[in-house]
């Protein structure tokens, strides 16, 4: 737990409120989540392709399967066996919304 406060405190270092907390979150995300990842969400194999921040200040993941594209909130994507490079900044994250 304390690498993911010390993940927190170095995405927020220069944050004054929870929204430009979250948008310090969402920018090492981006920068350090390698995309794109599979991993199953309600027992269907998915494609992350990518993170957006939406306009309520929420981190979501922007998935495929086929044709069909969802956005899932960030917290509710499970991480898969392997995680991906970067994962350990959803578990920050997720500590933080939590």
């Amino acid at each position: 737990m304390a690498e993911l406060d010390e993940l927190i405190a170095e995405a927020t270092v220069d944050c004054y409120d929870e929204d430009e907390q979250v948008l310090g979150l969402y920018t090492v995300m981006v920068d350090e989540l390698a995309v794109p990842f599979r991993t199953t969400v309600l027992g269907v194999v998915v494609t992350v392709e990518d993170l957006d921040l939406t306009g309520r200040g929420h981190i979501v993941a922007r998935c495929s399967r086929g044709g069909i594209r969802q956005a899932i909130p960030v917290v509710d994507v499970p991480l898969p066996t392997l995680p991906p490079r970067g994962a350990r900044w959803i578990e920050a994250y997720r500590r933080w919304a939590g």
